[in-house]
């Protein structure tokens, strides 16, 4: 098994594509050559990416009263949970939670709003001025995250100073159904297709543990590597009381490293973040989510959960041995 990884690790550092047959074998390796498995992807992130993590955090920008059904959202109106709830916020909240992100390390910063998508009107233009503003005053990457959009909206973000759009797939093509029944998986890539064509970054990924099959996994990343995202967000369900996935079993620890492991293997020079569900999923574990292949992660709270203390966060990384990047 170990020449089996070994020859893995050669064709991902030499950008030659894994199969799925190949995929499979991958993260259904036995628990017990896991450490052979990481030590693979942590030379091939290495080659790629350096000692350098990139942080990431977000804002929430507005609250809950989504009309999607998404089976593990606890924003969406479909299902009974106690979060706030609240229209867009102003762009000096906005400004003010990039000033704070900066301090304390971030690299990307989020702005993300709840709802389907948003095109010409108010919502829209007040995310461009906060975007402006950022632009002018918070030297930080600009991303955000604000469902499906047009062509038009997008423009309109870019042409305010939006370097990266993001934009989750959530989940395997033939598991869309069920997850989300109001929006189709093809206006999702579409928004994605759409953000690259007119040049901005895309970020895009999914969250693992929802029901999902180990054939689904790969078949997320396979689409992903068409869609040629540059960065690509690692989710782990957190199952939230209220919605339909409340009472779903963590993953297990080494699952999410072999999912890790995976993704770096088949997509050895992207950028592969993980975000939401890593305290919950990881617990102490979770600083082998970069000897797993993961260059960046998401800092200080999620959507409606709290994460930990960017303190720790910055620790974990200096005890890897690893760099925090750098804004330009």
């Amino acid at each position: 098994m170990l020449n089996f990884v070994r020859g893995l690790e050669e064709k991902a550092l030499k950008r030659k594509d894994i199969d799925f047959n190949e995929a499979y074998k991958l993260i259904t390796i036995d628990d017990s050559c896991i450490f052979d498995l990481i030590a693979s992807s942590n030379r091939i992130r290495e080659k790629f990416k350096g000692k350098s993590i990139s942080l990431c955090s977000i804002i929430n920008a507005k609250s809950g009263d989504c009309t999607e059904d998404c089976v593990f959202c606890s924003q969406s109106v479909h299902y009974k949970t106690d979060i706030p709830e609240y229209p867009l916020i102003s762009s000096d909240k906005i400004v003010e939670g990039a000033r704070l992100s900066l301090a304390q390390g971030s690299h990307k910063f989020g702005i993300v709003t709840s709802g389907k998508g948003m095109d010409n009107g108010d919502e829209l233009y007040g995310v461009c001025e906060s975007i402006r503003s950022l632009t002018s005053k918070i030297p930080i990457h600009r991303c955000a995250s604000l469902g499906i959009l047009s062509r038009d909206a997008l423009l309109q973000l870019k042409d305010a100073g939006l370097q990266e759009y993001h934009h989750n797939l959530e989940t395997a093509r033939s598991f869309f159904s069920n997850i989300c029944t109001t929006h189709t998986y093809d206006e999702d890539v579409e928004t994605i297709k759409t953000a690259k064509e007119i040049g901005l970054r895309t970020c895009c990924g999914g969250i693992f543990g929802m029901g999902e099959s180990i054939e689904q996994r790969i078949e997320l990343c396979f689409t992903l590597r068409e869609l040629d995202v540059d960065s690509i967000p690692l989710n782990f369900l957190h199952p939230i009381k209220g919605t339909k996935l409340e009472n779903t079993s963590s993953l297990k620890p080494f699952e999410i490293l072999k999912i890790i492991a995976l993704y770096r293997f088949m997509l050895p020079d992207k950028d592969i973040k993980i975000a939401g569900g890593r305290e919950y999923n990881l617990r102490d574990l979770q600083s082998l989510v970069f000897a797993a292949g993961a260059n960046s992660i998401m800092v200080g709270n999620y959507l409606t959960v709290k994460g930990r203390r960017y303190e720790e966060d910055l620790q974990m990384i200096k005890d890897m041995g690893l760099e925090i990047k750098q804004n330009a």
